[in-house]
């Protein structure tokens, strides 16, 4: 039986979500390629990482593919079946205008986050690698693996800073009756762009004292950019009305509950070009083809190696927003003092 497809359906789930958070440290692991069953056994090294110069500690996953008799779900559930024994001499080269940097090398920690069902793979420990390094968002940065007599290598650039241009000022407006946009200016190395607003508000429920805080997310879209220069002006469009439509899916309409709006945070992800290219070649097809195509940007090896950045801001909502709010649905929202 081949297992490598099982690796693959579990890590293309995952990296479609990369935006949402630390998602790369509870599902990913491996198991091996298409081969025949009585086949030798081969090292094959599998990596996924995103850097990210704004985060205080980067992580990579690095494990291998397997390969036994039996069922292929029971034998992922081993820990052992996927990481390698022992520590690997694992780093990051960069290099900056022509100049290389001090090189950072990655240790080893395990973390305890994966729930049952986040994958067919092992839980709740995860073994990671891992730096708190400071990223430098001007260089190129390279991954090198070594085990053994076999490096295993990746390179990235990093995806700097952008700008959201568009709402301006510290107010998002949901009562306009044409479309509003979303805007941004392209990251320098940034390709994939998702962009999501989380309205936060305060509950406060009969006959219970504590108030509770409540969140209400928004994906508003994807944008790819043409170029990986920056500086490309980029939008994403919506309605206020469905910001209430939505809002109303997910709220009750409990009898005497006060609640009181708080901000909008819009995020904007950004993702680097190999990372975009990995989500497009994985992303669901209406071909009746089932072969899952393989795209890899590491030498010696297969997964993903790449970047990503986050940029938020936090508005308030504006006046008429908000009394739409208080005044034409019955949830229970009080003005604000």
């Amino acid at each position: 039986m081949a297992y490598y497809r099982i690796f693959y359906m579990t890590i293309r789930n995952s990296i479609i979500s990369f935006f949402a958070g630390l998602f790369v440290l509870t599902a990913l692991s491996s198991c091996s390629t298409d081969v025949d069953l009585y086949a030798d056994y081969q090292d094959i090294t599998v990596v996924y990482g995103l850097l990210d110069p704004d985060e205080d500690t980067n992580f990579v996953k690095i494990s291998k593919a397997f390969l036994g008799p039996g069922n292929a779900l029971q034998i992922a559930k081993d820990p052992d079946s996927s990481n390698y024994s022992g520590k690997l001499d694992v780093q990051l080269k960069g290099r900056k205008n022509g100049n290389d940097l001090p090189a950072i090398t990655l240790d080893t920690i395990t973390i305890n986050n994966k729930l049952a069902g986040d994958s067919v793979f092992y839980f709740p420990n995860q073994l990671l690698y891992y730096t708190t390094a400071t990223i430098d968002p001007l260089a190129t940065y390279q991954l090198v693996i070594n085990h053994n007599d076999k490096q295993i290598t990746a390179e990235t650039g990093i995806v700097q800073s952008f700008g959201i241009t568009k709402p301006g000022g510290f107010v998002f407006n949901f009562t306009a009756t044409i479309a509003s946009q979303v805007e941004w200016r392209s990251a320098v190395n940034g390709k994939r762009y998702e962009v999501n607003l989380t309205f936060h508000y305060k509950e406060l429920r009969p006959g219970n004292p504590d108030t509770l805080h409540k969140t209400m997310d928004w994906y508003l879209g994807t944008r790819t950019s043409n170029e990986l220069e920056g500086g490309e002006t980029m939008n994403v469009s919506y309605l206020g009305q469905n910001f209430y439509a939505r809002l109303g899916q997910q709220i009750d309409e409990t009898l005497n509950v006060k609640r009181w709006a708080g901000d909008v945070v819009l995020t904007i992800s950004a993702g680097g070009d190999a990372l975009n290219t990995f989500i497009d070649v994985n992303a669901p097809s209406n071909s009746i083809i089932q072969e899952i195509p393989q795209y890899t940007n590491l030498e010696n090896g297969t997964g993903i190696f790449s970047s990503r950045r986050n940029i938020t801001r936090s508005y308030e909502l504006l006046s008429t927003s908000e009394d739409k709010l208080v005044n034409d649905y019955n949830w229970g929202f009080i003005k604000n003092p």
